[in-house]
């Protein structure tokens, strides 16, 4: 496969100076073999402004988790850990588990009838299966890749997961300003506070995603979920998010699910690469499309396959 050259890779204009991370020279891989791809890979510049928490508190982790669709393993012994500080990317084929391994984090997989689990997933060091389910996703909470607002306005979109939490249904003068401050920490409330009872399913669909993260935020979760939130976004929306999302990392723990490299390696800090189920190689996103130790990973962030 030498000289094969990765398939085109949709890229991202930003307001930084492109560079290349180069491959590694061949070196001896765990199997005593080289790579068999050594093409660099060319990524944008990281949007990791600052260096990110050291030794950012652990909020989740799994241990030796499975899970299974009948007597089928989509993910197979994965340890793997959260934290707080940092932006987890999990990358790999389509298939190869990393959305189920997202889900699971909180119990949607619990939603498909078929689907089992082995092993640990924790939260602040509690079995998330010794939470009520309703109160683990207030505290690991989910945004999906096509934006899912409410048939509302925007003000009660994000009013809603206030209101939830309520013991007794607050006023609306009372939820504003918490509805603002989550707005403004999702970077929408410049473009909407002059008409917050402007319909949400009006908005374009990057201020669609922007509406359903700030939801999540009311909520005041620990840990958030993004399944690949970019993808049905133009590039100057994904740009506004993805700095979002590193802005975000020192108030929450963030795993994110791509398909996109380059995505991966702008905002992550961390990246674990998941083929056929099994978590291959994790490590500090430098290191992943750098230098990485697995030959499966340097062919895949090479582009030999995917």
């Amino acid at each position: 496969m030498e000289g094969m050259m990765p398939p085109p890779i949709r890229r991202i204009v930003v307001d930084e100076p492109a560079t290349v991370v180069a491959a590694p020279a061949a070196t001896s891989q765990t199997n005593g073999s080289t790579p068999s791809h050594s093409s660099p890979v060319s990524v944008t510049a990281p949007r990791r402004r600052a260096a990110s928490l050291a030794g950012g508190i652990e909020r989740m982790a799994t241990h030796d988790l499975s899970i299974l669709y009948g007597d089928k393993a989509a993910v197979k012994n994965v340890s793997l850990p959260v934290r707080q500080g940092e932006v987890l990317a999990l990358i790999g084929p389509s298939g190869c588990g990393k959305t189920t391994l997202l889900r699971s984090l909180n119990r949607l997989v619990e939603l498909t009838a078929t689907a089992s689990r082995q092993g640990r997933i924790t939260l602040d060091g509690q079995d998330i299966d010794a939470l009520e389910v309703t109160q683990l996703r207030r505290r690991v909470s989910m945004v999906f890749q096509q934006p899912n607002p409410f048939p509302m306005s925007v003000f009660d979109n994000v009013a809603y997961a206030l209101r939830e939490q309520a013991r007794k249904r607050p006023r609306k003068s009372e939820l504003g300003p918490a509805v603002a401050d989550a707005l403004q920490r999702a970077g929408l409330y410049d473009e909407v506070a002059a008409d917050l009872a402007h319909p949400a399913l009006r908005l374009s669909g990057g201020q669609q995603q922007r509406l359903c993260i700030a939801r999540s935020l009311a909520a005041g979760p620990e840990v958030l979920l993004l399944d690949e939130p970019c993808s049905a976004l133009d590039p100057g929306s994904t740009e506004i998010i993805e700095d979002l999302i590193v802005r975000l990392r020192e108030e929450v723990a963030v795993v994110i699910v791509t398909h996109n490299l380059q995505q991966a390696y702008r905002i992550a800090d961390h990246v674990g690469f998941m083929y056929l189920g099994e978590l291959v190689e994790y490590g500090p996103a430098e290191q992943i499309f750098g230098s990485p130790q697995e030959q499966r990973t340097q062919e895949y962030v090479s582009g030999a396959f995917g």
